[in-house]
């Protein structure tokens, strides 16, 4: 039987630097604590850049941004990208870039990076976690019934992995909370080494 006093987690309140519902709900189901704060940074690609270099620019970013109005608080900001055989693909602009975007990935594996960075009072820690994907080859129906049901504009890739892209989803290698958008296990080990 657990004793209360043993209990040695420590899951401080967060200021979570995201508008994504999916990292809420990711925090929520590990019961942490957290209040929103939504960054403005421009989230171009610099010439150059490797993805894994990208999104943990970005995540640096947004928590930096937020972390200035949030001195003395924990301050998480994610960014996540799908990459395909070296490319980055972001969110899709429209349906017809979903559509192209789902199709690259029928039948093919890609990667889930996803940037972590917590802050607080301008010292910073980042790391990455990489998730391997494996979608099924599709048929022109199936991408067109994904694309149309599974609201796929504000989601990198054009997927969510824990609703209508689960019917197509052979393997998946790695974190899976890391394709869903937010990799808890990574954040709960920055948070631990930034508030030591």
């Amino acid at each position: 039987m657990l004793n209360d006093e043993n209990v040695v987690v420590d899951l401080p309140k967060l200021v979570l630097a995201s508008g994504s519902p999916r990292r809420a709900e990711i925090l929520n189901s590990v019961g942490w604590d957290f209040e929103k704060a939504i960054p403005d940074v421009d989230e171009s690609i610099v010439p150059g850049e490797s993805p894994e270099d990208y999104v943990q620019r970005l995540a640096v970013e947004k928590a930096q941004a937020v972390s200035s109005s949030y001195r003395d608080r924990l301050v998480l900001a994610a960014d996540t990208t799908v990459v395909i055989e070296g490319q980055i693909i972001g969110k899709p602009v429209d349906l017809a870039d979903a559509r192209r975007m789902i199709a690259m990935l029928a039948g093919n594996w890609h990667a889930v990076l996803t940037g972590v960075s917590v802050s607080r009072n301008g010292s910073t820690n980042v790391g990455m976690q990489s998730t391997r994907v494996k979608f099924a080859s599709m048929s022109d129906a199936e991408i067109d019934f994904l694309v149309e049901q599974g609201d796929p504009l504000d989601k990198a890739g054009g997927y969510a992995v824990q609703a209508q892209a689960a019917l197509f989803i052979e393997g998946i290698e790695g974190d899976y909370w890391n394709v869903v958008g937010l990799p808890i296990s990574l954040v709960y080990r920055l948070v631990a080494d930034v508030n030591k």
